[in-house]
């Protein structure tokens, strides 16, 4: 099979769908791997590296999506990778459709067959493939938000840890997820005082026995969440529902009560954020305000330390990659019950539930289009 590792054009995203040690193992598997030129440069990874793994390098865009099988990736295509999309072509990457009818649309049209990291699940029923990179957003969030609460940022001048004889900064984390974990460890850390809020209240207990304590949980009603938002000085958005469009749990009402200069850090953004205010930013112009509220909501926040993000991102992906590779989009698909549910579009239809509530189109099991 030829793979394909195209770089990234995204606003800012740096990192890089395999490495060359990936490039190695799979050459020495028997196939072949065209990278673009400076694919991984910002991710610290050389073309000479990637030559020297066995890669052959390409001068574009088009001869790698051109020449490739499979097309591996870190961010979904945008507007100007669209037309290099053809029938039979098989795209490996994040995908977020839920909130992209046009990304949709175009796979659709050109029959790809596409697989997203973000719906692939394991045999624990978890999604091994978004877990890497919400630890990072999840620990990168309250870096960020920290930074907007600054003065000169357009925060309310406040360290997020506080002084002796100051009180902390108030952090509220919305889920208590992968995001809202690995957001609660950095933020305690730093000293702050930490709520989470979330649905499920099993999941309030592992976290008050993880934390020992040193977080505050509530369970999730519009009452607890308009409380404490309007208490809290960040306000980090980590709710997911694999697939599918992120609920708006915070409503604009509830962002207009909360204090001038609070920040929000909406990590759940990708599948179109869990606050209403919410709207994608990037790493060019990530934050904006609403009734004084400093909004920080970019897409793709990992991208912001590659080299970190794409050895975590690439650990979990590979063996995903070299199971495609061996057996085959086709007989992966119908042997590996997580790579079908990672199928989100195949030869012409729409194979995700989630997607196609989201986008009110209609969807079929790839298990009865390959039956």
């Amino acid at each position: 099979m030829i793979i394909g590792v195209p770089k990234e054009v995204k606003d800012h995203e740096s990192r890089v769908g395999i490495t060359p040690a990936g490039v190695k193992a799979l050459t020495e598997a028997g196939h072949k791997v065209l990278v673009e030129t400076h694919a991984g440069e910002l991710s610290a990874f050389t073309d000479d590296e990637y030559q020297s793994a066995g890669a052959e390098i390409a001068s574009s865009a088009h001869n790698v999506w051109g020449n490739a099988d499979m097309v591996v990736k870190v961010k979904e295509p945008i507007e100007k990778e669209y037309g290099f999309f053809r029938e039979g072509l098989v795209l490996f990457t994040y995908l977020h459709l839920a909130p992209i009818p046009v990304l949709t649309e175009k796979l659709l049209e050109k029959k790809v067959i596409a697989i997203a990291y973000e719906t692939i699940r394991d045999k624990a029923d978890t999604l091994p493939l978004l877990t890497p990179m919400s630890e990072v957003a999840g620990r990168m969030s309250v870096q960020v938000g920290a930074s907007y609460l600054e003065k000169e940022k357009g925060g309310r001048g406040l360290l997020l840890g506080g002084v002796p004889g100051v009180p902390p900064a108030n952090v509220c984390i919305i889920g208590g997820g992968i995001v809202g974990t690995n957001a609660a460890k950095i933020a305690i850390g730093m000293g702050a005082k930490v709520t989470i809020v979330d649905l499920n209240l099993n999941r309030l207990r592992e976290l008050d026995d993880i934390f020992n304590g040193k977080v505050f949980t509530l369970a999730s009603n519009s009452y607890n969440i308009s409380r404490a938002v309007q208490e809290a000085d960040l306000v980090i958005g980590g709710v997911l529902i694999p697939g599918a469009a992120a609920p708006k749990i915070v409503t604009k009402e509830m962002v207009a009560k909360m204090k001038k200069g609070a920040v929000i850090v909406d990590v759940a953004i990708d599948q179109g954020g869990c606050i209403e205010t919410a709207k994608p930013t990037t790493h060019s112009n990530p934050a904006y305000e609403v009734n004084g509220v400093v909004h920080y909501c970019v897409t793709n926040m990992p991208a912001a330390v590659p080299n970190t993000s794409t050895l975590a991102l690439t650990n979990a992906t590979f063996p995903y990659v070299m199971r495609l590779t061996q057996m085959g989009a086709k007989k992966a698909i119908l042997s590996d019950d997580g790579i079908r549910d990672g199928v989100n579009t195949y030869e012409g239809t729409l194979t995700c539930e989630p997607v196609a509530v989201s986008q009110k189109k209609s969807w079929k099991a790839v298990r009865e289009l390959l039956a």
